[in-house]
Parts: structure tokens; sequence; C-alpha cells
């Protein structure tokens, strides 16, 4: 199986001139590729591809100097990228869903480059990237497997290096143990057994941090120098919430996959939920999609099962009879008429939701 190793690394600044001149030639790169694509395709009827546009790239260096102080690979994997952007947008296509062209990236959008092959290396506490140099990087974990990739990414200033290798499964001891997960605003999630972790909501309690700074972009100038800064500020912020529910989910995720061999959640759909705009921010803030996201591919790799469930009716039926007990959201005790069972909301949910997966 394939993991992602990311680690911070800690340029010198003639390095991040190096490593920001690589991301402009890319993206420029990326940009001229589509470009050509276009024209291509409306003058002549033709489909470029990867093969086609690679194949230029010893002609470019030579009217482009600047592209032979980038490694060749990443140059190659620049137009494997637009490549597989164009495979997508014809998937989708295909499908019927909405096709979304690939689009042409501004500065800010275009934030990373990958060697695919070579021209990197670890040694010690310094990571050897081609063209840029040896740039000192913090191994906080230690790497497992053969790495295949490396990715080089820039965000709000900060520099991380992604090792994607392929890695042996390695499974936890088995147990028989199956739960139900029934997620929620007032704890993110509850279990059939009536556990329950909670939501931190990190959105809310930086909100109004945030609407600070967010005034503070809308009263700089446009293009100032000040905006820019103001808006990194705010961007950093917006990250640290990120990366706080993040962490949270991936404990959660994982005291969840070391205990249970079975794990049932809800298959919601949460963008439609989200155009509630009564509870918008208070969906997105808990971060549904990332925990049930999270759990899963940390069961594939223990060897563990997670299961999806039809929504519909998991909070207002009954989990002891069966019988469907209407309660609107401000209950938040399910009381059976028919046969007197009596829980909290989420817990009588939950198990709702164990039942219809071990049926399914």
């Amino acid at each position: 199986m394939r993991l992602t190793y990311k680690y911070r690394l800690y340029p010198t600044r003639e390095q991040k001139q190096h490593i920001q001149f690589t991301l402009e030639r890319c993206r420029l790169l990326y940009n001229r590729l589509l470009e050509e694509r276009i024209i291509a395709y409306k003058t002549e009827g033709n489909s470029l591809n990867y093969y086609d546009q690679a194949n230029t790239f010893k002609e470019r260096k030579q009217h482009i100097p600047a592209l032979k102080q980038v490694y060749s690979q990443v140059l190659q994997d620049t137009a494997k990228r637009l490549h597989k952007a164009f495979q997508a947008f014809f998937r989708r296509v295909k499908s019927g869903e909405k096709p979304g062209f690939p689009r042409f990236k501004p500065q800010q959008k275009y934030d990373s480059f990958a060697y695919p092959q070579g021209g990197y290396a670890l040694q010690g506490n310094k990571l050897r990237l081609s063209k840029i140099g040896e740039v000192k990087i913090k191994l906080h974990r230690q790497i497992e497997g053969k790495i295949k990739t490396c990715t080089i990414t820039v965000k709000n200033g900060k520099y991380y290096a992604c090792f994607s290798c392929d890695v042996q499964r390695q499974e936890l001891p088995s147990t028989l143990e199956q739960v139900g997960v029934d997620l929620g605003l007032k704890h993110l999630a509850t279990t059939s057994e009536g556990g329950t972790f909670e939501a931190p909501k990190h959105l809310k309690q930086n909100e109004r941090k945030l609407k600070e700074l967010q005034r503070a972009v809308s009263r700089k100038q446009r293009r100032s120098n000040r905006r820019v800064k103001a808006v990194h500020r705010l961007a950093r912020l917006h990250e640290k919430v990120a990366n706080s529910r993040k962490d949270h989910a991936h404990k959660v995720s994982w005291q969840l996959v070391s205990r249970y061999g079975l794990i049932a959640f809800e298959n919601l759909n949460v963008r439609g939920l989200i155009r509630n705009h009564h509870l918008a921010k208070s969906i997105a803030d808990a971060g549904w999609s990332q925990l049930v996201q999270f759990t899963t591919y940390k069961a594939e790799s223990a060897g563990r099962v997670v299961v999806q469930v039809d929504p519909r009716n998991t909070s207002q039926q009954c989990s002891n009879c069966g019988a469907i007990v209407k309660k609107s959201l401000a209950v938040r005790i399910h009381r059976c008429n028919h046969c007197n069972y009596e829980a909290d909301r989420d817990e009588n949910a939950a198990r709702n939701i164990l039942q219809r997966a071990l049926v399914s």
C-alpha cells in the first residue's frame, strides 16, 4: 500500500529563492502546455498528449535557458500533472459529472513540484535536491518502506517535503468488536455503546480573531505589501485551525480503528447538508468527512472494515423495535411509545447504523 510522510524543511534564503524559481518555471510551463493543447484542438482538431509535449522539452530549453536550471524529471512531472488533469476532465464528462475543464494556474494556486523518480536523497538531517542543494529537514519520525516520489510543497511561507512510499500492510490483532458511529454537532461522534468523542469547534474558538484579521485585509490597499502581509497572517490562522481539526480527527480515527474490527458510519451527503445556512459553519467545523476518510484509510492498513450505510431515519427509528418515532432536532432523548425504550438520541442512531451495517 502507498503512504505519504510529510516533513518540515528549513531552507536557507538562497535555497528558498531556488525553490520559488523552480515553482515559477513549473507554473509557467504548465500554463504554456495547457495553452498549446487548447490551440491545437481549436485550430487543427488534434488532442495533444503527455508524450507529444514531453518530447519538446529539449527544444524548449534551447529557446528558454531558464528551464535548464530545473531538474529534467521535475519538468516531465509538470507535463504529467496536466495530462492527469485532462484525464480527470474526460472521465467526468463521460460519467455525466460537472466537467471542470483544466484551468490556467495563478501564482497562489501552484504551490508544489515533484521529483518522480530521482534527483533527491536523504543524508542525515539533510535532503539533497537536484538544482537546489542540501536542505535541512526535520525527520520527526522514521520513514518506512521504499520511497517512490518526493514532492516539495510551499504553504503560507513554510516548506515541506512529502515522500510517497510503498509499505507493507501492518494488520492489528484481530477483534470481533463492532461499533456504529453517529456523527453530530454536539459531539463529533457517538458510538452504539454510548461513548462520545467531543467536537472541539476549532473554528468557533478562533472566529473572533479570524474576523479581525479579515477586516485588516479588507482595509489594506489592493496589491500593496501591507495587504500581502495581512493576507499571510489570515492564512496562517486558517492553517492553524485546519491543522487542529486534522489532529483531532487523526486521534479519534485511531481510537476507533485500534479497538473495533467493524466500524459503521452514515453515508452522509455533507455537501448537501452544508447548504443549510443555519448549520453550514458548524458542520464544516466538525469535519465529518475528514473523520470518515481518516478512519477508512487507517482501517484498510490495519485489516479492519469500514461500512457506510443509508442515513435515512437513523435518528427517527427505534433501535429496539424498529418503530418510527418522529422528533425534532431539539429533542435529544429518544423515547419509544411502542416498546418504552429510552436512550440518548445519538446513541439510538448509532445502534441503528450498526444494525444496518450488519444486515448489509
